[in-house]
């Protein structure tokens, strides 16, 4: 968390307690939309290093990719 943090403040020039407020709302808000295997894992990529971070995306990223395969007509 303290990465993206630091990547939003740096990135829109807010102060961090804004940076934060922001990225609480868009994890609220992807937290919400997502589906529920996707959203489970935003706290803990958030909480993992950065690999762990690019890892449990790209497993979000496949798993997003097999149910829309699956929906139009693919392997998934």
């Amino acid at each position: 968390m303290d990465e993206l943090l630091a990547a939003v403040t740096e990135k829109t020039g807010l102060p961090a307690d804004k940076a934060k407020g922001a990225v609480d709302a868009v994890l609220g808000f992807l937290k919400e939309r997502l589906p529920a295997p996707i959203a489970a894992q935003i706290d803990g990529a958030l909480e993992a290093n950065a690999e762990g971070i690019a890892d449990n995306v790209a497993d979000a990223v496949e798993g997003v990719k097999d149910r829309l395969g699956g929906i139009f007509g693919g392997d998934g």
